[in-house]
């Protein structure tokens, strides 16, 4: 549920009632900030108001960068959109031209983007690769296409294609 508190829209995680003995009863709830992604807490009297928010979510594919700025497409519309590194985040690392994401909206404005889980990437800078190196847990560091830096076992080599994980970065598997 996303709810709007201090005029900012937050993400609630999790919300508890509790009845603390002869006291009145309140809600604990923590939230995550949208727009910065800052996590709290924060404790609501139950006669407490909430502004819930209803967003929208289009699909959308990633065609290409321009300095800081990220442009998008519509599939159905064909309707073109850019949003801002800043808006982006670290999400900008993951993105390849042809991409499908999930851009979500409020009141018709970009707030967010959803990464599928993995991406495949191609290495384009690392060490040689070792033959016979498949054993070893000891990785090196390999530059993507998109910049990002992700440590690889001995045997990938320039040229290949992994698959990454846009939750943390992490080497899952060659492509």
């Amino acid at each position: 549920m996303v709810i709007k508190f201090n005029n900012e829209l937050h993400s609630v995680l999790s919300a508890t009632h509790r009845t603390p003995g002869n006291l009145r009863a309140f809600v604990q709830v923590k939230m995550r900030n949208l727009r910065n992604a800052a996590t709290f807490e924060h404790r609501y009297a139950s006669t407490d108001n909430v502004d819930r928010v209803s967003l929208d979510e289009q699909k959308m594919e990633y065609l290409y960068a321009e300095r800081d700025d990220y442009f998008f497409m519509n599939t159905e519309t064909y309707e073109q959109i850019h949003l801002t590194s800043e808006l982006l985040g670290d999400a900008t690392s993951y993105l390849i031209g042809g991409m499908m994401v999930a851009v979500t909206f409020y009141e018709n404005n970009p707030i967010s983007v959803d990464l599928p889980p993995s991406v495949e990437l191609t290495v384009v800078e690392t060490e040689p690769g070792m033959k016979g190196a498949s054993v070893s847990n000891v990785g090196k560091p390999a530059k993507m296409e998109t910049g990002l830096i992700v440590t690889v076992p001995p045997f990938i080599g320039e040229g290949e294609k992994i698959r990454v994980s846009t939750t943390d970065g992490t080497y899952q598997a060659r492509a």
